[in-house]
């Protein structure tokens, strides 16, 4: 059943700082390698997509940040200032002149006003939160109707090995600062699911991009 794919503890606000504050020295040089695939993906796919008024959740150190293309405008935010002060270091270190605002915010609960940006993407954020489904929700509310929200994510696998590790790897979950056993289901309700395009990215597929038409329903 769905319900038992669903992660087994909870992350609230307070693990995700702290355990981003013990990484954010480490974070490129530990997943910047493995996590590089599906972030060039899902920058591509924000790239080819129309509307330039972008908002990069879980922003973390700014890796993606290079790679948007010069029509887009970018607002990042995340809830850890360790991370977005590599951020802003990136920034100005690279020269990105189309960053807009680099903003310490929780996803869940964001300042935006309504149909803020064009898209708004998430990478490697939807199993780190407490609760995804009100990220979508928040997302759908800053995200224009006729607009995009995109997700790169780890998702539990639905059986083999890889299963029986995501498991295991659970019981850390706070220690990681992420759930290794975040179902998509946990994510997507089924009229989402249906209207998405969801496609496996390597390494070995441990990646999927989420595409997701908004349609203006908040």
């Amino acid at each position: 059943m769905v319900s038992s794919l669903k992660p087994r503890s909870s992350l609230d606000a307070d693990s995700v700082r702290e355990a981003y504050r013990r990484w954010a020295r480490m974070y490129d040089k530990v997943f910047g390698g493995v996590s590089a695939f599906g972030r060039r993906r899902a920058v591509a796919a924000v790239n080819a997509l129309p509307g330039e008024r972008v908002l990069e959740v879980g922003v973390g150190t700014g890796l993606a940040l290079p790679s948007y293309g010069a029509d887009k405008r970018i607002t990042g935010i995340d809830l850890s200032e360790d991370m977005l002060a590599l951020a802003r270091e990136r920034v100005k270190r690279d020269g990105l002149r189309n960053i807009d605002e680099l903003m310490v915010m929780d996803a869940e609960h964001t300042s935006f006003a309504d149909d803020s940006f064009d898209i708004a993407v998430g990478m490697f954020v939807a199993s780190v939160v407490p609760n995804p489904d009100l990220l979508l929700a928040e997302l759908k509310r800053v995200v224009r109707p006729g607009g995009h929200i995109l997700f790169v994510n780890h998702f539990l696998a639905t059986g083999g090995v890889r299963l029986k590790v995501e498991k295991v790897m659970a019981r850390a979950s706070r220690a990681l600062g992420w759930h290794p056993d975040f179902a998509i289901e946990s994510l997507l309700p089924p009229e989402d699911m249906a209207r998405a395009t969801i496609t496996p990215v390597p390494p070995a597929g441990l990646f999927t991009l989420v595409t997701l038409p908004h349609e203006g329903t908040k």
